[in-house]
């Protein structure tokens, strides 16, 4: 890539160390034209395809933000929201596409955020599926107590006996996420990764689509 200081048109790798868990890696280069040196963030490319058919790099900001949001009075920190934004990607990468339909990131969202706080769990699923009567509240509150009275039920048993009601909670969940009013519409439904309250501002920079290699410019200050 170019050198963000000379803007000559090569520089060398020095060092290269994966971050992030893994997910990234983080090189450091210098440019031999004026030897300065910068680093840079290799990531996978992963895009998210909005409702209006514009596509945009994914991120994780934009996932903490949204849920931040519904978060708002309850017990969660800082820390929660990354590990949830980490978790909804890893949910999404699995998939092994190189480009994710914004709603399929929305539908990665409740999981973990159900298991982090009901309370902003039912906040977000109200915007996200567009909750319009009482009935679609109760039908949500229906299922997080079939949840619980499952998951209390696997912890007051255990042995093979334990293993069969995990089964039996998984079943009941997905029933339970199935009876979760769907509706078209609404501007939560992936967090920020939407068209409704997008900032086009916040990613300017990524170029990224399909699949390869995005390199994000550099993160520290030069050194002679």
């Amino acid at each position: 890539m170019y050198c963000p200081f000379c803007r000559h048109e090569d520089s060398r790798v020095v060092d290269s160390r994966t971050a992030d868990d893994g997910g990234s890696i983080r090189r450091r280069r210098q440019c031999p034209a004026c030897n300065r040196r910068f680093t840079t963030i290799e990531t996978a490319s992963l895009s998210v395809t909005k409702r209006s058919g514009v596509t945009e790099p994914f991120s994780r900001e934009k996932i903490a933000n949204g849920v931040r949001k519904a978060c708002q009075g309850r017990p969660v920190d800082e820390d929660d929201l990354a590990l949830l934004a980490q978790r909804v990607e890893e949910t999404v990468r699995s998939s092994g596409s190189a480009e994710i339909d914004a709603n399929e990131i929305g539908l990665a969202i409740l999981g973990p955020l159900r298991e982090l706080d009901e309370v902003a769990y039912l906040r977000f699923a109200s915007v996200y599926q567009s909750f319009d009567s009482l009935e679609d509240f109760e039908s949500a509150i229906t299922s997080l107590r079939v949840e619980r009275d499952e998951r209390r039920a696997v912890q007051g048993r255990s042995g093979g006996s334990g293993s069969a009601v995990t089964r039996s909670s998984g079943a009941a969940r997905k029933g339970a996420d199935a009876a979760l009013p769907s509706h078209d519409g609404g501007d939560h439904d992936d967090g920020d990764h939407d068209d409704g309250d997008h900032d086009d501002g916040d990613h300017d920079d990524g170029e990224s689509r399909g699949s390869g290699a995005t390199a994000t410019g550099p993160s520290e200050v030069a050194r002679p």
